[in-house]
């Protein structure tokens, strides 16, 4: 155990570099994004959404580079559920989550959607191939092109963003730097995160697949649970509702995009299962939003409950 201490500090280290390191991202992103005046709703589903996936993003892309593609899927998997039942949970305890009805029809529809096409690709030689990969890549772009349109779209009509939100408006040089330097720690953060948790994974005889889910998929979500609680905690829920609803359509679209057509990705049944799991918790959370357009405090801990029943579940089966 002594010898595992160097690898648990690894693991630390990692993760403290991703969480800081999608934090300077994300600040000089959406400061950014505030000098163009574009809506809150936008700026969670697309910069904060990308930035607090970017933990994420370089532990499946590291994990596919070193060959470890079962912890690429799987912190995938682990992440969308953790944000869905966790983040958007805890959101709601602190200010019940207000959804427009844009936002239940179009942008939860759609992060639906993308869990069902990744479970439909999975389940067709168990395999997520190259070309999968680029189709994921694909959609993911025409979906960035589109919220794109509808910042204009929101700026030309005069939609700006509110005062006093929680990203400030920093000089633009400094903006430059928090981006440059956060994409650098959570590029070292990720390479940390992959060699200690596969260490960990084989000295203890875990499957890959269940340290994605726990260990990986809680720690490179912590950006998203702190970037949505104090959004929640400011009222601001169109951010934190944003984030997670962002965040979990970039992770699928973009990360394992990204990661399958780096090498194709190997799909268990367990990651089938899971997949069937994400749908079924998103449409429960859909279902939510239909009663009077929020998801309130009593929903938010049942939705906490649910994840809690699901974490056990993994760590038996």
């Amino acid at each position: 155990m002594a010898a595992l201490i160097p690898t648990f500090l690894l693991l630390i280290a990692g993760f403290v570099l991703l969480i800081k390191g999608a934090d300077f991202f994300v600040e000089g992103s959406a400061s950014i994004a505030r000098k163009l005046r574009v809506p809150s709703l936008i700026v969670g589903m697309t910069i904060v959404a990308m930035g607090t996936s970017l933990p994420e993003c370089s532990v499946s892309i590291n994990a596919s580079l070193t060959g470890e593609n079962s912890l690429a899927v799987s912190n995938v998997l682990g992440s969308n559920i953790f944000n869905l039942m966790v983040v958007c949970g805890v959101c709601a305890l602190f200010a019940p989550l207000i959804v427009k009805a844009e936002t239940r029809n179009r942008d939860i529809t759609f992060s639906i959607l993308c869990a069902v096409l990744l479970g439909i690709l999975g389940f067709f030689g168990m395999e997520l191939e190259r070309m999968d990969g680029w189709i994921f890549l694909v959609i993911f772009l025409l979906f960035l092109f589109y919220m794109v349109m509808s910042a204009l779209k929101a700026r030309a009509a005069g939609q700006e963003v509110d005062e006093g939100e929680e990203y400030a408006v920093i000089p633009v040089w400094k903006s430059i730097l928090f981006i440059a330097g956060g994409a650098a720690a959570i590029a070292f953060g990720g390479d940390f995160v992959v060699k200690s948790a596969s260490k960990i994974a084989t000295t203890f005889g875990m499957s890959q697949t269940l340290v994605g889910l726990t260990i990986c998929a809680i720690g490179t979500s912590l950006p998203e649970l702190v970037t949505s609680v104090v959004a929640a905690r400011k009222k601001q829920v169109d951010m934190a509702l944003g984030n997670v609803i962002g965040s979990n359509i970039f992770n699928i679209l973009f990360v394992l995009g990204i990661s399958s057509a780096i090498s194709p990705i190997a799909v268990i049944t367990e990651n089938l299962v899971d997949v069937v799991l994400l749908i079924l918790m998103s449409l429960i959370v859909w279902i939510f939003t239909w009663t009077k357009e929020r998801v309130n405090r009593v929903e938010g801990a049942c939705m906490v409950l649910l994840y809690i029943g699901y974490w056990v579940y993994i760590c038996v089966r």
